[in-house]
């Protein structure tokens, strides 16, 4: 079956519903992290992982016939977009379901004529890097409040 996007707003009951289910599976990987840091620092990590939904320009979701099977999200930053909440569901990994999101994403960015896209993620996502990094993505240093995380990896692919 052939993989579509569709967009909709960031408080679309189905792309909350992603999102939920990002933040159990991605709470769950982190939590030995998270329990070494003061409060300070969870305080930090949490503000820095915090999006205002008025924020959110543009939000995908892929969907497999009608069924939705991942999320991703874009944002201003700058002269950039960031790239936000990119999450495919465990059961639907392996079909290009976030190679699929990530290329709709840069399509935006680039009608937008945004300079680049950036993007945050975690040190044990090691098949996201993979992922972004394939697609040209490169390392860079944390930007914004991505600083304030120990283990975070922040990328960009220029435009």
């Amino acid at each position: 079956m052939s993989l579509t996007v569709a967009w909709v707003d960031w408080l679309d009951p189905r792309a909350v519903e992603q999102r939920a289910a990002m933040d159990v599976e991605t709470t769950a990987m982190y939590a030995d992290r998270q329990a070494e840091l003061s409060e300070e620092g969870r305080a930090a990590v949490s503000a820095a992982l915090t999006i205002a939904p008025t924020d959110i320009t543009h939000t995908a979701l892929v969907l497999e016939g009608d069924v939705v099977i991942g999320h991703a999200a874009l944002r201003p930053f700058g002269p950039s977009l960031e790239v936000k909440k990119v999450f495919v569901g465990y059961e639907h990994r392996g079909k290009g379901a976030a190679r699929f999101l990530m290329n709709e994403l840069e399509g935006v960015a680039r009608a937008a004529k945004a300079h680049s896209l950036v993007l945050q993620t975690g040190h044990v996502q090691v098949p996201a890097m993979a992922l972004y990094e394939s697609l040209g993505y490169q390392r860079i240093d944390a930007f914004g409040y991505y600083a304030a995380i120990p283990f975070g990896v922040c990328y960009e692919k220029t435009l």
